[in-house]
C-alpha cells in the first residue's frame, strides 16, 4: 500500500486510536477551568452618557404615562410579574396552550379597561390625544403582540373605519360603545383567495329596494373571510368589504357594518364562523373564518362617507371615477400599517435587547444581528427556547411583515407615489416639494474618489450617497416605465413590469427618509458623549445600509475601492460600539418587560449539579440581573455540598467562589 495514500493515512490514524495506552489508574483527572456566566452588568462599564436623555429621544413623548402603564401591568398577577429583589419584571407565558392565551389577552384588555388605558382611543381628538395612544400601544405591543393586536383590530381597524369611513350617524351609534368595549368589532376585508388583491374581493352584496335592506353573500369557498382577528370567540361585530351591486352593476369595494354574535356570544343567523386554528405566533388572537349566507344589513349600515346608496335604490358619490373612490375607501388603512411597521420596530427593539445581553454573556457564532431570525441565530441553540421568546418574536416579526398588505406590495405603493410625485414636477416643470424629494431639487450629489475614515462617518457623505441612489433609481424607474408604455403597454402593465427597480427606489427611499430623521435629531443636541454616541449609531445604520444593497456596485454610486472602505469601517464601528453595546441595548427597552437572561442559566444548574463545578447558580444570577443585592447563590452551594458529603463524595472545585462558599458550610 502506497504510504501516502489516502486508505493508508487513515489506516495510520486508526491504528493510532487502537494502540493508544490507557490512562494510569493513579492519575488524577484535571479539573477544567471554571466556567463563569455572569450578568452583563457585573463586568461592563456604567453607561457613559444620558440615559435619560437617550430614553427621551427614543419615545419621545408620554414618559410618564408610559412609567404608569407599566406599573399598571407590574401590579396585576395577569401580566405574570416576576420579583426580583426590590423590581418587578412582566413577560407572557408562551407555554401557555392557545386556548389559555386567547383567555388570558381578553382578561387583560378586561383588566386595562377598568383603569381607563382606552380612554379617548376611539372619542378623542386632537394631536395630544392620538400621542398618548400610540404611546400606550407601544408600551403594549412590548410586552405582548397578541394583546396589542387584538386591540388594533378593535380600536384601530374597526374603531378607525367606523370613524372614517362612516359618517355621523355611525359614529354616534358605534364609537362610544366600541371605546367601552361593549362593542368588539372586527374587520373582515381579507379572503381566501384575495389578500392584498382588495380590488378582487368575491364577497356581494345586492341592494332590496323591497326592504331596505343589503344582502351579503359569500359566492363561493375563496371568497370566505380568513384571519379575522377577534372573529374566532369575541367579536360581537364586523366591518364587512364586498362588492357593491345596485341594478346589475358593480359599483366597487364598499364597507357595511354587520352584527355577528348576540349578546350571549351566540353567532347570529345567516352568519358561520370557524377557528383559523393555531399559528406560529400570536395565538392570544383569535382569528377566524367568516361565511355569509344571505345575511341582511339595513341600508343605514353602509358606511357612507364616498358613497351611498338611497332609499329608492339609487347610487350616489361625490367621487365619480371608480379608481379613484376605491382610492378613497384604501386612504384610511393607512394609519393602520404604520402601525404594523412601528410593531415590527417593537419585536427587534425586544429581539435586540435580549441578543446583546447573551452575547455580552456568551459568545455564539451569528456574525450578523439584522432583525429577530438574525438574532436568533446569535443566540445560538438558547435562540430556539420558547422562555427565551426570540423564536416568538421570530414568528410575529413574520406576522408583521405580511398581514395587511405583504410588504412587496407596499413596497410598490411607495415607489408609485414616487413615480407620481416625479411626473407631477416634471409635466409642470416645478421643483418638487413633497415626499421628502427636495433634495431632488439641488445639484447632483458627487461622492469623493477616495474616502478616509473620517469621511465615510461624516453625515454629508451618508445623506449624499443615499439621496443619489434615490435620485438616481427614480429616474431610471421613471425612464423604465415610459420605455414600456412606448412599446404599447398600459400603465398599470408597465409599473408591473417594472417591479425590480420599483423595489430598490422603495427601499431607497425609506433608508434615506430614516436617515435624514436620525440625522436632523442628531444636530439637534449639544456636544458630548450622548451626540458622539448618535453619531456612531448614525453611521452603523448608514454603512449597513450601503453593505447590503448592491445597487450602489450595480449602478457605480461607489467604485470597488470604495466599497470595500465601508465594510471595513462597519468592523471598526463595531469596536466603537461595543463598550456601549449593554447601554443602548437595555435602555432602548427602559420598561419593566422580563429580558430572560437566556436560559443558559438552565443549562448551568443542569451541568453544575451532580459535578465538582458549580458555575455561578441560576437564582443568584437572575437576582444579580435585575440589581438586587442578594446573597452570592449560597443556599444552592450548601444544599450541593451536603449532598455530596452525605454520599462521601469530595467537595471540590477550581472556581474560587464555589470553594469559598463550600468552606463556610458547617457539616450538619
Amino acid at each position: 500500500m502506497d504510504p501516502q495514500s489516502a486508505a493508508a493515512r487513515h489506516v495510520a490514524v486508526i491504528a493510532g486510536h487502537l494502540n493508544c495506552p490507557s490512562p494510569s489508574a493513579a492519575a488524577p483527572l484535571a479539573l477544567a477551568a471554571c466556567l463563569r456566566y455572569d450578568p452583563p452588568e457585573l463586568s461592563e462599564n456604567p453607561p457613559a452618557f444620558d440615559l435619560a436623555a437617550l430614553r427621551r429621544i427614543l419615545d419621545g413623548h408620554d414618559l410618564e404615562a408610559r412609567d404608569w402603564l407599566f406599573r399598571l401591568m407590574e401590579e396585576s398577577p395577569l401580566f405574570c410579574p416576576r420579583r426580583r429583589g426590590d423590581r418587578t419584571f412582566v413577560a407572557p407565558d408562551y407555554n401557555q396552550t392557545k386556548e389559555q392565551q386567547r383567555a388570558v389577552t381578553m382578561r387583560r384588555i378586561e383588566y386595562l379597561l377598568r383603569r381607563g388605558v382606552f380612554e379617548g382611543w376611539v372619542t378623542g381628538s386632537g394631536p395630544e390625544a392620538e400621542l398618548r395612544k400610540l404611546a400606550f400601544f407601544e408600551c403594549i405591543a412590548i410586552y405582548d403582540h397578541s394583546l396589542s393586536i387584538k386591540l388594533g383590530v378593535t380600536y384601530f381597524l374597526w374603531g378607525g373605519a367606523i370613524r372614517f369611513f362612516g359618517t355621523k350617524r355611525h359614529h354616534d351609534k358605534w364609537l362610544k360603545a366600541t371605546e367601552d368595549y361593549q362593542v368588539k368589532g372586527c374587520f373582515a376585508m381579507t379572503e381566501l383567495g384575495h389578500g392584498s388583491n382588495v380590488r378582487g374581493i368575491e364577497t356581494i352584496a345586492i341592494y332590496d329596494t323591497n326592504t331596505g335592506e343589503f344582502v351579503i353573500n359569500t359566492p363561493c369557498e375563496s371568497a370566505q373571510k380568513y384571519w379575522i382577528g377577534g372573529a374566532a370567540n369575541h367579536a360581537t361585530h364586523t366591518i364587512i368589504f364586498s362588492q357593491l351591486l345596485i341594478n346589475g352593476t358593480n359599483q366597487g369595494i364598499h364597507a357595511f357594518v354587520a352584527q355577528i354574535r348576540d349578546a350571549d356570544g351566540n353567532v347570529c343567523p345567516n352568519v358561520r364562523i370557524a377557528d383559523c386554528g393555531h399559528k406560529i405566533g400570536l395565538n392570544g388572537v383569535d382569528n377566524g373564518r367568516i361565511w355569509f349566507d344571505n345575511l341582511r344589513v339595513p341600508r343605514e349600515n353602509l358606511l357612507n362617507s364616498v358613497a351611498d346608496v338611497l332609499p329608492d335604490g339609487q347610487y350616489v358619490s361625490s367621487i365619480k371615477d371608480k379608481d379613484k373612490r376605491f382610492a378613497a375607501f384604501m386612504a384610511p388603512l393607512t394609519f393602520g400599517r404604520v402601525n404594523i411597521a412601528a410593531t415590527a420596530v417593537y419585536i427587534s427593539k425586544v429581539a435586540l435587547a435580549i441578543t446583546v445581553r447573551y452575547a455580552l454573556t456568551r459568545r455564539a457564532f451569528s456574525i450578523s444581528a439584522n432583525g429577530p431570525e438574525e438574532c436568533r441565530k446569535a443566540c445560538g441553540g438558547q435562540g430556539l427556547k420558547t422562555e427565551n421568546r426570540i423564536g416568538i418574536l421570530n414568528g410575529e416579526y413574520d406576522v408583521q411583515s405580511t398581514f395587511e398588505g405583504d410588504n412587496n406590495v407596499l413596497m410598490q405603493q411607495v415607489s408609485k407615489a414616487l413615480l407620481a410625485e416625479y411626473l407631477a414636477a416634471e409635466k409642470m416643470k416645478s421643483p418638487f416639494n413633497g415626499l421628502g424629494l427636495e433634495h431632488m431639487n439641488d445639484p447632483c450629489p458627487i461622492i469623493p474618489a477616495n474616502l478616509t475614515s473620517c469621511t465615510i462617518r461624516s453625515i454629508k457623505f451618508q445623506l449624499d450617497l443615499l439621496c443619489l441612489r434615490e435620485r438616481d433609481l427614480l429616474g431610471r424607474y421613471a425612464g423604465e416605465v415610459s420605455q414600456y408604455q412606448a412599446q404599447g403597454e398600459s400603465k398599470q402593465k408597465a409599473v408591473l413590469l417594472s417591479h425590480q427597480l420599483a423595489d430598490e427606489l422603495a427601499r431607497a427611499f425609506t433608508e434615506r427618509t430614516i436617515l435624514q430623521t436620525f440625522a436632523d435629531d442628531e444636530m439637534t443636541q449639544s456636544a458630548g458623549p450622548l451626540k458622539e454616541l448618535l453619531g456612531l449609531l448614525r453611521s452603523m445604520y448608514a454603512l449597513i445600509c450601503v453593505e447590503e444593497d448592491a445597487s450602489f456596485l450595480r449602478y457605480g454610486y461607489l467604485s470597488l475601492e470604495s466599497a470595500a472602505a465601508v465594510r471595513k469601517e462597519v468592523m471598526k464601528l463595531c469596536g466603537d460600539l461595543r463598550p456601549h453595546a449593554l447601554s443602548v441595548a437595555f435602555h432602548v427597552l427602559p420598561t419593566p418587560i422580563w429580558i430572560v437572561y437566556l436560559s443558559s442559566l438552565s443549562w448551568l444548574r443542569h451541568h453544575a449539579r451532580g459535578t465538582p463545578l458549580l458555575r455561578r447558580t441560576t437564582a443568584a444570577s437572575h437576582e444579580q440581573l435585575a440589581g438586587a443585592v442578594v446573597p452570592d447563590g449560597r443556599e444552592e452551594v450548601a444544599t450541593h455540598v451536603r449532598k455530596r458529603r452525605a454520599s462521601g463524595r469530595t467537595v471540590i472545585s477550581n472556581c474560587g467562589a464555589f470553594n469559598e462558599a463550600a468552606a463556610a458550610i458547617k457539616d450538619q
